[in-house]
This record gives structure tokens, sequence and C-alpha cells, in this order.
């Protein structure tokens, strides 16, 4: 049997002599605070480069000051806020639920008037909160909630508003016509095709064909129209035809609507259809149409004056002039060089297309 040996108690002083006293504070070791600096700074570097990630990607939501927001920084798309019941509902909901939805805005280059940041969406949330804001003086609507988004140019600034209205609320296809003119006249889009496949290249091609038609119809008739959000597709695509085809008819619609302009969207509708019903008709008797014109020259003409002039097709003289003066296009006449000068941002393939079929149409 082995024998036991009897353990004794640990000696204190045995280690005084040859061995120094340990570090009164371990933590304090000069590698561990090397470790824990560099740890630290590590998580920092992360978490900065984390949340400069999301502000660039647009995941941020920043608040700023209704007042810093340049709501013209864009062309809006949307015509009109909605009705008063529509906008009712917004801001109660805003009183009640405060904003759910972020707008998107883009940092501007430099401050204009203030403003720092311009309105990609949500020009319908802005308007509610200014709104609240002068009704209550709440400083709860004295700001508001923003995605901070960095669109790499204007094409990508038009697509996010474009989409996020057809998301939200769709967007008639007068104003999609319509915001794809000014695209054009903006110099966003060379030409009207490209602003069409741009935009809305996200939507079927027969309706991005139907949007394509309503160009016909917002050319002529926007500085008319009064409520041409109104107008639904098949109205559209019928009054697009026949402007298209025949444009004494688009100068006799013209003046139609100037000259007694509608008080509601039910009496513009009422003109159109007439005007489009009449025109159809003389197209059925024989290719001749009657001009809309107003009710009191139509009275007072006398009673041997021509009939209706045939159609005249071509380019039209009062659209390719606005179309001119949207796009920043200057006009010189040299009479003793015989000269006519076209200059400015608006001159591109695309005008002078237009001019080249306008001097045929004058020819034949």
């Amino acid at each position: 049997m082995a024998k036991r040996k009897r353990l004794t108690p640990a000696q204190p002083g045995y280690l005084a002599a040859d061995s120094p006293a340990p570090a009164a504070d371990p933590a304090r070791a000069p590698i561990a605070r090397v470790a824990g600096d560099a740890s630290a700074s590590a998580a920092l570097s992360e978490l900065s480069d984390t949340l400069r990630n999301a502000r660039a990607e647009g995941r941020m939501i920043d608040v700023l000051a209704l007042d810093c927001i340049d709501e013209t920084h864009l062309v809006r798309d949307r015509m009109a806020q909605g009705g008063d019941d529509d906008m009712a509902a917004l801001m109660a909901s805003l009183e009640t639920r405060g904003q759910q939805t972020p707008i998107e805005v883009v940092a501007l280059p430099a401050p204009r008037n203030g403003k720092t940041h311009g309105l990609i969406s949500g020009a319908r949330r802005l308007s509610a909160l200014r709104r609240l804001r002068a009704r209550t003086e709440d400083p709860r609507f004295a700001t508001v909630q923003a995605r901070l988004i960095a669109p790499p140019d204007a094409q990508a600034a038009y697509v996010a508003m474009v989409e996020e209205n057809e998301i939200r609320a769709g967007l008639s296809l007068y104003e999609k016509g319509r915001i794809t003119l000014r695209a054009v006249h903006e110099g966003v889009y060379p030409t009207p095709r490209a602003a069409l496949r741009g935009l809305f290249g996200s939507v079927s091609r027969s309706r991005r064909s139907k949007i394509g038609s309503f160009l016909e119809l917002v050319e002529p008739l926007d500085a008319v129209l009064r409520f041409p959000a109104m107008i639904p597709e098949k109205l559209g695509l019928g009054l697009a035809k026949a402007l298209q085809a025949d444009h004494a008819f688009a100068s006799g619609l013209r003046m139609k609507l100037r000259s007694d302009p509608a008080a509601t969207a039910e009496e513009e509708l009422a003109v159109l259809n007439a005007a489009l019903r009449d025109w159809t008709r003389g197209q059925a008797a024989g290719g001749a149409a009657p001009v809309p014109t107003d009710d009191a020259a139509g009275r007072s003409a006398p009673s041997g004056a021509p009939g209706p002039r045939p159609r005249i097709t071509g380019p039209d003289p009062e659209s390719v002039a606005r179309r001119l003066e949207e796009s920043r296009v200057t006009a010189r006449f040299d009479a003793a060089a015989g000269r006519i000068t076209l200059s400015g941002g608006g001159v591109d393939a695309a005008l002078f297309a237009a001019v080249q079929d306008w001097l045929k149409s004058r020819r034949s």
C-alpha cells in the first residue's frame, strides 16, 4: 500500500525574494489596451461606413425643415394635388398618426434661396404638411421625414418620381404624356420616343403605345385645356387621331376652348366629345370634317360662306411654335442674307426633322 504524502500550507514568502509582484491592474496591460483600442476603432469605422452606405443608398431617413425643400426641383408629373376630399383625408391622417411614409429628396449642389434639398417624390405629403403648419402652428408639422437619394442623373430622378406616383396612385394617360413631353423640353431626353422608353420602361408595350398617342393630344391642346387629367382613354385616343390627321381641326378646337373656357370638367368633356363626333361624321361623309368654332362665331357666319375646309396634314404651326418656345430656342431672321438661324438648348435632331417636315408640307 502506497504511503500518503502530507501536504503543507503554501509559504507566503517563498517567492518574495526572487520574483517581482504581479501588476496591480492586469486590465491596463499594454497589449490588452492596444487590442481594445483597435477593436473600438474598427467598430466605429464599421458603423460609420454602414451609416454612409445607408445614406448613399437611400435607406436613411432624415428629419428636414419644410422650408429647406424645393418642390420645383423637377417638373411635376401630377397636374393636380387631388380633390379637396383627398387632401382633407391626407391632412387628417397626418394630424392623427403622423407621417408614415417619407418623401424622397436629393441634396442640391448649392443652396438656392435657402433651399438645400430638391423634391423627387411626395409632393402631396409636403403640401399637406405645409397646410397643417399654417393652420395649427404646431411644431410637429414644421419638419418632414425625408429619404435622401442620389440619382446618377436627371433621367433617374424623373423615373423615380414617375414610378413612385405609378405605385401609389396612377397618373392619367394625359399626365403621362405631358411629363414625357416636358422631360424632352427640359433636355432630360433627346426625343419623345427616348422619354417614353426611359420613363415608362416598366409598363407594357401596348400601354406605352397609348401614352405615345396622347402626345398628339398634349402638344396642341395643353395651353387651352383646363381639366385635361379627366379625359378618358377612349376619348383621348380618338382626339389624338383627329388632331394628328387634320390640323385645321386642331386650330378650330383650340379656338373653341380658348374663346369659351369650360367652368367644369363635365363641360369641357362635352365640348371635346362633340368636336370629335362632328369630325368623325365628316370623315364618314367624305373626308371633309367641320371645324369646331365658337357658337357665336358660327351664328354670325354668312349663309353663303364656303363649306368646311379639307383636311390639312403635316406639322401644326402653332404646336411647332409652342415647342420652340418651351425648348428655349431662339430664332433670328437676316433679311439681307435670306437666312433664319435657330439656336439654343432645344435645337436637336428631332427639331431639325420637324422643320424639314414643315418645309415639305409648305412645298406640297
